[in-house]
């Protein structure tokens, strides 16, 4: 295996206090902050910008399609697994998981808006076209939700990327 599954002892050093922060609010360590471990520029700028998501004013629910969309847009195994499990703690309809894992968009209006407005945000490199971008908005979201969905795709790009690499 070419990324190792780091241990607090073999991280690097800029590394350890971010892995001992995860655990101390995850209550384990997970493979893939193991495995990101090898980078702690890497490791960090993840943890940063998912703080920065988490504390985002999309609420819980609609933070999820966004990271499940990039997840099973970019087949990460590891995150659309995390991820679903983050939507069963929310209680999420079967129905709205089974949509997002095999990328389809939800039955739920409010969350298909979003789950197509964030693959326009992808497909159009952010160059949404006015008329979807005032769809988005009727649906009940605001334009500092739109910038939110940018910030939720940096993140979770970053992360099923590197989730990949390094065979999380």
């Amino acid at each position: 295996m070419m990324f190792p599954q780091h241990t607090l002892e073999s991280a690097p050093t800029g590394s350890r206090p971010l892995m001992k922060d995860t655990v101390e609010h995850l209550g384990h360590l997970p493979d893939a902050v193991a495995r990101l471990a090898e980078s702690p520029e890497m490791l960090g700028g993840f943890l940063q910008a998912s703080a920065l998501f988490e504390g985002s004013t999309l609420d819980p629910l609609a933070r999820e399609v966004v990271v499940m969309v990039i997840a099973a847009r970019n087949g990460c195994r590891v995150c659309l697994a995390m991820h679903t499990g983050r939507l069963r703690a929310l209680n999420a309809d079967a129905a709205l998981i089974t949509a997002l894992r095999t990328g389809k968009p939800p039955a739920d209006e409010r969350l298909a808006a979003l789950w197509t407005f964030t693959m326009r945000v992808l497909e159009t490199a952010g160059e949404v076209p006015d008329e979807e971008l005032k769809d988005f908005l009727s649906a009940g979201f605001t334009t500092r939700n739109a910038l939110e969905v940018v910030l939720g795709i940096g993140t979770y790009t970053m992360s099923t990327l590197a989730n990949r690499m390094v065979r999380a």
